[in-house]
């Protein structure tokens, strides 16, 4: 009897081991976007594009939207505050979707699909930082060492 339960344990510490490993890897894979695109916030081009698009003081707003990706970024990637990193995440997307992806303005067939594709790409990772505002990090991350 004692060894059944042994063995539990074990079975139990090596499926927590693997739901950790598989939650720090869709940290890393939903956070990367922003981390890498948000150093692009700071390119004149990226800035005179979102001009174009009528974002009302693209020259300081669009810094500020970079600032925001990479910080939240960072904070999901390590898993520190990664709640509050979230969030960030949430005020970066939601201007940004409206603003730069407006596919039903968007009078070629092609355009629009693209655009409505990159709407519902932002729509989507708006949904995982939700999830990750109300769920956290999970157990292989800061805010999880923190809290031993």
């Amino acid at each position: 009897m004692a060894t059944d339960s042994i063995a539990v344990s074990k079975n139990a510490e090596a499926t927590s081991f693997w739901q950790g490993g598989v939650v720090a890897l869709g940290r890393l894979l939903f956070a990367v976007i922003f981390v890498m695109a948000g150093a692009n916030h700071f390119n004149k081009q990226t800035i005179g594009y979102a001009a174009s698009q009528g974002v009302p003081l693209a020259s300081v707003a669009v810094p500020l939207s970079g600032v925001l990706a990479i910080l939240g970024g960072l904070s999901i990637l390590l898993g520190y505050r990664a709640r509050l990193g979230a969030w960030l995440i949430v005020l970066f997307l939601i201007p940004v979707t409206l603003m730069m992806h407006k596919f039903w303005t968007v009078s070629d067939p092609m355009m629009a699909q693209i655009q409505m594709i990159m709407f519902m790409k932002n729509v989507s990772m708006l949904g995982g930082a939700l999830l990750i505002s109300h769920f956290g990090a999970g157990p292989f991350s800061l805010d999880a060492r923190r809290s031993r």
